[in-house]
């Protein structure tokens, strides 16, 4: 009756075992460490830039007690443990002079970081430390504001270059179309052609309201973004920006960062445990645009370049070889018309390729400038830091519709992959500056952890005292399967590399009540069989039977309100209802099946079982009596 097979038993031990081991990382703290990552989108950090590294700390005799080189997606970093601070600034010192040979143009991102002290094996294993939370690690809280009006203006930039394309296709006949402020302007000779260019343009690009105008001679046409057209911009740069800012954070290795919109036009970014707070500054800040233009390949133009002068309506950049190119200075497309980049292989040759896929509107431009170019080659330019550099220059074979472009030429699959990484993840949509920056300290992060800490601790002391004090024996298989179900929960959150703060502690110490909650009424209800006059063995069975049922709908209940906390939360509730949903489904698993193991193996064998230690059993015919 209160037997379980072999393999319930050994369920329960495997549960413990795996537990314990996941764990256990939590319990070794953090070592002072250093990170290496690309300070540029065109720098590559694999297992060389990891061999580099270390032969740089040892010509400098800088032991580190570990080293590893990991893979974020695409973004490689490089990590170095050390037995002290000490030695971890001297390793950054070492590691920041020799890999950027220009400290005004560093190649590479050396910053200080934390990394878990956890044993090599255990690491091995997969078996990692919880995240900790701003609120627990310390770190920083910044708050950028982003520049819509520069979004605004790219935007801009981009609709006179459609506008243009818009009046050639129509074949009205005009003197000039460029961005004047926050519009297209579109001067005319006469307004007979004015007026042709308003039906031409208001079909061709819908979004913008076109004002007529007068001065002197010429005939004007004014084009502005509607409200709508304006809310869809800055939102789009706003989702670019986030998403960029992810790329970017990787840059120093923080683990669970918090990045999220705040109003229209504002981006929150916590990270916890930074300790670079001025790296993490600079790469914020760094700002970066994606551009494409044509390729000047005239005689007239390598001429002068070959004499070191820019013509006029030209600029230089380099390619990622460092050779000189000149483009011309009229933007074709920008970032916000690329939807997405990604490797492939030309069907026919099977050479490399990128492979990326504009929006309508970049389809329609890129049709239009290449069926007017076939020959010439085009940059893809990516520029960071107000320098610009170009990703690669392909020739234009032929008209390239549908907005689907293949990119080839002598390029490698590693090369391929590269070049689409740089295209996905290289810029923002909008400039962006801190307006407010708050730093939290280890050691506050530290109080906060002891304190959390003791509170929970002082709780489940008080919890198995009262428990083991009114139950005996059976309180002390409750507090054992409380224990157990602490374990779980560190160790699963440990898995699941979820990030703990303050209301994830919060979520521990309520998941402790709630478990002995369940322990309470299956003691209860071994104490009610027994007024009823059943057996010890079958008190038991029948106990753990009939109390399931209602464990399971309180959980369940709770367990509606959690579920729906962690679908519709943010931020700290968020935290909460992670900690909140994971504890109630293993305090059920710990109450009704580990603390039953724990009763079956204690009495389960006793046949002639005359009595339980569960406390007194009051009996209401022996008290009438």
């Amino acid at each position: 009756m209160n037997r379980y097979p072999i393999w319930k038993y050994l369920i329960v031990l495997a549960a413990l075992l795996i537990g314990a081991l996941y764990a256990l990382p939590n319990l070794f703290g953090e070592s002072p460490a250093v990170q290496v990552a690309g300070a540029k989108a065109t720098v590559k950090v694999d297992q060389d830039t990891l061999v580099r590294a270390e032969q740089i700390l040892n010509q400098a005799h800088i032991p580190s007690t570990a080293s590893s080189m990991e893979m974020n997606g695409p973004v490689g970093t490089v990590r170095f443990r050390f037995d002290s601070t000490d030695t971890q600034l001297k390793a950054k010192d070492e590691l920041e002079k020799a890999l950027n040979a220009d400290p005004k143009n560093p190649d590479y991102t050396v910053a200080l970081n934390l990394m878990s002290a956890s044993p090599n094996w255990l690491t091995a294993l997969g078996a990692n430390p919880m995240y900790l939370g701003l609120d627990l690690r310390g770190g920083v809280h910044f708050l950028l504001q982003v520049d819509m009006n520069g979004a605004l203006t790219g935007r801009y930039d981009s609709m006179a270059g459609e506008a243009r394309t818009a009046l050639r296709d129509a074949k009205v006949k005009f003197d000039d179309v460029e961005r004047s402020q926050m519009s297209v302007r579109a001067t005319f000779a006469t307004e007979e052609a004015r007026g042709a260019a308003t039906d031409a343009l208001r079909r061709a690009i819908p979004e913008l309201v076109f004002t007529p105008g007068r001065a002197g001679d010429q005939w004007l046409l004014d084009g502005k973004l509607s409200d709508s057209a304006i809310t869809q911009v800055e939102g789009n740069a706003l989702k670019q920006n986030i998403q960029t800012l992810h790329n970017r954070i990787n840059e120093l290795g923080v683990a669970e960062p918090v990045i999220q919109q705040q109003g229209a036009d504002r981006i929150v970014v916590e990270l916890p445990g930074v300790q670079d707070i001025a790296k993490a500054k600079e790469i914020l800040g760094r700002t970066a645009t994606l551009e494409i233009h044509m390729v000047d390949d005239s005689p007239a133009a390598m001429a002068s370049l070959a004499q070191g002068k820019v013509p006029f309506g030209l600029v230089q950049y380099k390619d990622t070889n460092g050779q000189p190119l000149l483009l011309r200075r009229q933007v074709i497309l920008t970032g916000e018309n690329l939807q997405d980049a990604q490797p492939g292989r030309d069907q026919q040759t099977q050479e490399p390729t990128v492979n990326l896929t504009l929006d309508s509107k970049g389809a329609r431009i890129f049709r239009d400038v290449t069926r007017d170019n076939i020959g010439k080659r085009m940059a893809i330019v990516l520029i960071e830091n107000g320098k610009g550099q170009v990703v690669t220059a392909p020739v234009i074979r032929s008209e390239i519709p549908g907005g689907h472009v293949q990119i080839s030429g002598s390029m490698t699959a590693q090369e391929a992959a590269d070049v689409s990484l740089l295209l996905r993840a290289g810029a923002l949509a909008a400039p962006m500056h801190i307006i407010e920056e708050r730093t939290i300290g280890p050691s506050l992060g530290a109080a906060n952890i002891r304190q959390g800490f003791e509170s929970t601790l002082y709780g489940f002391m008080a919890i198995a005292v009262f428990i083991i004090l009114y139950y005996h024996l059976f309180g002390v298989f409750s507090t054992l399967g409380l224990s157990f179900n602490v374990l779980l929960v560190v160790a699963i959150l440990s898995m699941l590399q979820a990030t703990l703060t303050l209301p994830g502690i919060a979520a521990m110490a309520l998941t402790l009540g709630m478990a002995i909650d369940a322990n309470v009424l299956i003691n209860e209800r071994i104490r009610e069989e027994l007024r009823e006059g059943y057996s010890p063995q079958q008190a038991i069975h029948l106990g753990f039977e009939r109390a399931w049922v209602t464990i399971f709908d309180s959980n369940l209940t709770s367990l509606i309100v959690g579920v729906a906390l962690l679908a519709f939360g943010t931020g700290p509730v968020r935290g909460f209802a992670v900690v909140h949903v994971i504890g109630l489904l293993t305090s059920m698993f710990t109450s009704v099946v580990g603390v039953r193991a724990l009763a079956n193996l204690y009495y389960g064998r006793k046949r002639k079982l005359k009595a339980i230690s569960i406390g007194t059993v009051w009996h209401p015919n022996k008290q009438q009596n």
